[in-house]
C-alpha cells in the first residue's frame, strides 16, 4: 500500500475530531475568537442546546474579504505575530478551530471592520457555497448549523439537548468570569439564560460582583478573597467557607492567564488546601484567577487548550495552598450562611393539644448543677478560659460574636445569645477542632508533649494491627503517644497526648490502628498529619452528653473566637448555627 496525500476537506475533519468535541467545543473556539479581537460585548445564540444552531456576535475589530477567507485555512491566524509558542497572549493560537468547525457543519462568517465594507462566506461542511459582500455593523457574526449532521458517527455520541446546553452555558460563563470588562448573553431558543453586563471598573471589586452575578450572591456572602503574590506570580479569586461545600467537585473554577483550565495540579493543590477542613465525599465552591508571565506556563498541551504546564509546578501548588489556607484562616470564625437557612426550614410550629402546667421535679438540680463537671486536661487548661475571656468576665458577653452561654441542652448543645442573634453550638464538635488545632500549633512547636500513665494499657490487636503500629512508633511519640509492641498481638501504651486529658486509651489506639491500615505501608504519619490528628482529638473533646459550667461554655465560645476553622468541625461539618433575631421573629408570624 503505498502513501498518499490527504484530501485537505478529510484533513479538516480529522482536526475537527479534535477540536470540536461537541457543541460546547465550538462555543469556546468562537466566543475566545471575540475575547482576541478586542471584543467588549459577545452574544451567543443557541437552539437544540447547540446541535440544531449556534450564533455568536460580537463587536470586535472584524475582518475584511482577504483576512476573512484566509481564516478558513487552516493553520492561518492573526495571533502569533512573532512566532514564539513560549509568549502566548491570546485565549488561540493554532488557527485550526474555523477550518475545523466548517468542515463539520453548515458554516456562514460574516465580519467588517470598522472603516471597511462587510463581507461573508457560507460553507457546506467543508465546501463554499458563497463569498461576497454582506451588510452588518462593525464586528463578527459566526453561525454554526447541523452540526456533525454529515457525520452520523460523530452525531449519534451527542448527549440530549438539555445535556449539550448546559455544556454551552458551563463554558461561556467561565470565559464570562474571567473577563468582567467585556458583556455576555446567552440565550437559546429565545429564551435568555446568561446576560452579564461589562464592568468598566478594572478593580477586584468589578471581579467580584461578575461572581456574584453569574455563581449567585449567596456564593460571595459565603466567600473569603484570595490575594497573594509570591516570586512574579498573583493568586487572586473567592473561596467559598468549608461549610459550604458541595457534593460534586464541578464548582470549581480555575483560570491561568484569564484562560480557564481543568488542571490536575491546581484540582489537587485545592484539596490539599482543603484537606482537614472537609468530609472525604464533599468538595469546595471557589473561582481562583492564577496571573503568571507568558515564559512560565505552556499552554500548548492539549487541543482544548484545558490542561497547562507550569514552568516551576511546585511554586504553584505551594502558592495555592498558602493562599487558600491564609483566605480560610481569616474567615474561618464562621459557618455558611445556609446553615442557619437549613436550620430555620427545619423548624415546624406544631399545635398543642392542651395548656399544661410544669413544675421541675424537686429531685431535678437546676441548670448548671448538674455533675459531673468538665475539667480540662492540664495543657489546655492552661489555655482555657482564653485572655479575652478573662479580661472580659464582667463585661456584657452579648457582645462577642458567639455570645454568652445561656444554657446547655441534652447535654450537647450550647445555647448562647448575642447582641441581635441566637447560637447553637455542637459541643463535641467545636472542642474537637480546638483540639485539632492545638496539636497542629504544638507540632509546629516541636512536638506534643506526652503524659505518662500510672499504669501501661495493655490494648489487644491482631498481629498486623500491631506491626503497622510499632513501625509507626517513633513517628506517634512525636505525636504525644509512647507504645511498645508487647507480644504478638498487643501493644503497650505508656503514655498518651498530654493535651487529650484522659482519653481512652485503649480505644485511641485501635482507633489509630485502622488509621494506619488504611495508610498502607507506603505512606508516613507525618504525610496524613491532619487525620491521625483527628483521631486524636477526636478522643480528647467534649463528648456529648457531658454537662458543662456556664464558665466552661463561655471559655469554649471564647476560644472559638480565637481558633482559626472553628466554624467547621474536623470533617467538615458546621460547629455553630447562628439565627438572626428577625429570622427568629419570623418563625412566630412577628415579621
Amino acid at each position: 500500500m503505498s502513501i498518499r496525500r490527504l484530501p485537505e476537506d478529510l484533513v479538516n475533519r480529522i482536526a475537527a475530531g479534535e477540536v470540536v468535541e461537541r457543541p460546547a467545543s465550538a462555543v469556546k473556539e468562537l466566543v475566545e475568537n471575540a475575547l482576541d479581537a478586542g471584543a467588549t460585548r459577545i452574544a451567543v445564540e443557541l437552539e437544540g442546546g447547540g446541535l440544531d444552531l449556534i450564533a455568536v456576535t460580537d463587536n470586535g475589530s472584524g475582518m475584511d474579504a482577504d483576512e476573512l477567507r484566509l481564516s478558513l485555512e487552516r493553520h492561518a491566524t492573526s495571533k502569533l505575530p512573532t512566532g514564539d509558542l513560549e509568549a502566548i497572549a491570546t485565549m488561540g493560537f493554532r488557527g485550526e478551530a474555523l477550518p475545523s468547525i466548517a468542515s463539520v457543519s453548515r458554516f456562514r462568517i460574516a465580519s467588517r471592520t470598522a472603516s471597511g465594507e462587510g463581507w461573508e462566506i457560507e460553507v457546506d461542511h467543508g465546501v463554499i457555497q458563497r463569498d461576497g459582500p454582506a451588510s452588518l455593523p462593525p464586528g463578527t457574526r459566526v453561525s454554526v448549523a447541523d452540526l456533525f449532521g454529515k457525520v452520523p458517527a460523530r452525531r449519534k455520541f451527542m448527549k440530549s439537548a438539555r445535556a449539550e446546553l448546559a455544556a454551552c452555558l458551563d463554558v461561556v460563563r467561565r470565559l464570562a468570569m474571567a473577563r468582567a470588562d467585556v458583556g455576555f448573553s446567552v440565550a437559546h431558543e429565545g429564551r435568555r439564560l446568561l446576560d452579564a453586563q461589562p464592568s468598566a471598573d478594572l478593580l477586584e471589586s468589578a471581579r467580584v460582583a461578575r461572581l456574584a452575578a453569574i455563581l449567585g450572591q449567596e456564593f460571595t456572602d459565603n466567600a473569603v478573597a484570595i490575594d497573594l503574590v509570591r516570586d512574579g506570580l498573583r493568586l487572586g479569586g473567592l473561596a467559598a467557607v468549608p461549610t459550604y461545600s458541595r457534593g460534586a467537585a464541578d464548582h470549581q473554577y480555575l483560570f491561568v492567564g484569564g484562560r480557564p483550565v481543568k488542571d490536575r495540579l491546581l484540582l489537587g493543590a485545592v484539596r490539599g488546601a482543603y484537606r482537614d477542613l472537609l468530609a472525604r465525599d464533599r468538595h469546595p465552591v471557589l473561582a481562583l484567577f492564577l496571573d503568571v508571565p507568558f515564559d512560565f506556563v505552556d499552554v500548548n498541551v492539549h487541543p482544548a487548550k484545558t490542561e497547562v504546564r507550569f514552568r516551576d509546578p511546585a511554586l504553584v501548588r505551594g502558592l495555592i495552598v498558602s493562599g487558600l489556607r491564609h483566605a480560610l484562616d481569616s474567615g474561618s470564625g464562621h459557618a455558611a450562611t445556609t446553615v442557619s437557612e437549613a436550620a430555620l426550614s427545619a423548624f415546624r410550629p406544631e399545635p398543642i393539644a392542651a395548656p399544661v402546667s410544669w413544675q421541675a421535679p424537686a429531685s431535678r438540680p437546676t441548670l448548671f448543677e448538674h455533675t459531673p463537671r468538665f475539667h480540662p486536661p492540664p495543657q489546655a487548661r492552661a489555655e482555657a478560659p482564653s485572655p479575652v475571656y478573662a479580661e472580659s468576665r464582667e463585661a456584657d458577653l452579648t457582645a462577642f460574636p458567639l455570645g454568652a452561654a445561656r444554657g446547655q441542652v441534652h447535654g450537647s448543645w450550647i445555647v448562647a445569645e448575642t447582641a441581635d442573634a441566637l447560637v447553637i453550638v455542637d459541643q463535641h464538635a467545636a472542642h474537637e477542632r480546638l483540639t485539632l488545632e492545638k496539636m497542629k500549633r504544638a507540632m509546629e512547636g516541636g512536638g506534643v508533649r506526652s503524659q505518662t500513665l500510672l499504669l501501661p494499657e495493655v490494648v489487644e490487636l491482631d498481629e498486623a494491627e500491631c506491626d503497622g503500629l510499632e513501625a509507626h512508633a517513633a513517628e506517634l511519640a512525636e505525636m504525644g503517644l509512647e507504645i511498645e509492641r508487647f507480644g504478638a498481638g498487643a501493644i503497650l501504651v505508656r503514655a498518651t497526648p498530654a493535651i487529650l486529658g484522659s482519653a481512652d486509651a485503649k480505644a485511641l489506639v485501635r482507633d489509630l490502628a485502622d488509621d494506619i491500615t488504611s495508610l498502607g505501608a507506603a505512606h508516613s504519619l507525618k504525610e496524613r498529619l491532619d487525620e491521625v490528628f483527628a483521631t486524636m482529638a477526636c478522643h480528647g473533646s467534649v463528648r456529648a452528653g457531658r454537662s458543662l459550667s456556664v464558665t466552661e461554655m463561655n471559655a469554649l465560645l471564647r476560644e472559638m473566637e480565637a481558633t482559626p476553622h472553628s466554624g467547621q468541625c474536623n470533617h467538615g461539618r458546621p460547629t455553630y448555627v447562628k439565627l438572626a433575631r428577625g429570622d427568629i421573629e419570623k418563625l412566630f408570624g412577628r415579621r
